[in-house]
């Protein structure tokens, strides 16, 4: 008897374990939600994480609140939500830069991407788009590489600073096609075309924000997109795996992050809400009046291509020889 009353007791004991563990992830969330973002008000990362953050708390039936906490590479705000309660409360606005490329730049990174975070969903993607001047006198990949061989060295091109995601693209462009451009970095992309346009450098990946108005302007001319198939946002531009160069693929992201230790729970109710915002037609089209495409994807998914994302950049880092102390 005294066996079976033990038994019993330890069965209700652990019971009453599962049910305390299991019912923040039934009642979540019972208060307000914070997502991060590590770069400053007004950017593109900032305004996808209030659209979806205002779909998502709508329903969810609490609000969703962005603070923007820009400095140190996207470093700061993302060690932030490193070493927040895994609760579900306080999410990243992750993003290419800070998850994908610092580890492969950084030589001392306070956070593992890999290993310190629970991915939620991608929420949207954009290539990076080639861009020149008219008068640099070329209208193809090819007759950009054939004029760079011709002249190593001498053409310039614009970045938004030194380790930023447009500065490796460039790099893992060089690498493949063989040539040798001078880096020439900016405080950001907007004044990188803005010397492009005056004729102070000649060549620049720029998001599609930046480039697209001067494009169809007439300013700049688009030579290719850096995805693996062509955007939608410039359909007529062509790639740079079709522009001779197969398996080229590189694109910025911005996705939803939780730390590491969050209920799985808790990770799929939001992976639900936000997968089903990103898809309501009224939140895409704000979006991609952005020339920004929607994504939303699974945990795994998104986990996958992370791991993937940041293998790829640690090697053009190392071939390139950018380092960050």
């Amino acid at each position: 008897m005294r066996t079976r009353k033990l038994a019993l007791a330890l069965a209700l004991s652990l019971a009453g374990a599962t049910t305390t563990v299991s019912a923040p992830a039934e009642d979540y969330p019972t208060r307000p939600i914070r997502i991060i973002v590590p770069f400053a008000a007004g950017g593109a990362a900032d305004s996808i994480a209030r659209i979806v953050g205002k779909r998502v708390g709508e329903a969810l039936g609490q609000a969703v609140v962005v603070e923007d906490r820009g400095g140190g590479g996207g470093i700061i705000a993302t060690e932030l939500v490193k070493n927040a309660d895994p609760d579900g409360y306080t999410l990243l606005l992750g993003q290419s830069g800070p998850i994908s490329i610092n580890p492969g730049i950084y030589t001392k990174l306070s956070y593992d991407p890999e290993k310190d975070f629970a991915p939620i969903t991608m929420t949207t993607s954009y290539p990076y788009i080639l861009v020149v001047n008219p008068s640099l006198g070329v209208k193809s990949v090819a007759e950009l590489v054939a004029l760079a061989k011709s002249k190593p060295g001498e053409l310039n091109y614009g970045t938004a600073g030194v380790g930023v995601s447009n500065h490796l693209v460039t790099e893992l462009f060089d690498n493949r096609a063989g040539i040798k451009m001078t880096h020439i970095p900016y405080r950001g992309t907007s004044l990188a075309v803005a010397d492009l346009i005056a004729g102070q450098v000649q060549v620049v990946f720029a998001d599609p924000v930046s480039a697209l108005a001067q494009v169809r302007a007439g300013n700049l001319i688009a030579l290719a997109v850096t995805s693996k198939d062509r955007s939608p946002v410039a359909p007529d531009v062509p790639t740079i795996a079709e522009s001779g160069y197969p398996g080229f693929d590189a694109i910025a992201w911005h996705g939803i992050m939780a730390p590491a230790g969050t209920p799985s729970a808790i990770v799929g109710k939001l992976n639900t809400e936000i997968v089903k915002a990103l898809k309501d037609p009224k939140t895409a089209k704000l979006i991609e009046a952005q020339s920004i495409q929607v994504v939303g994807n699974s945990p795994e998914a998104f986990a996958g291509f992370i791991k993937q994302d940041v293998a790829v950049w640690k090697d053009v880092a190392r071939e390139a020889g950018i380092e960050v102390k």
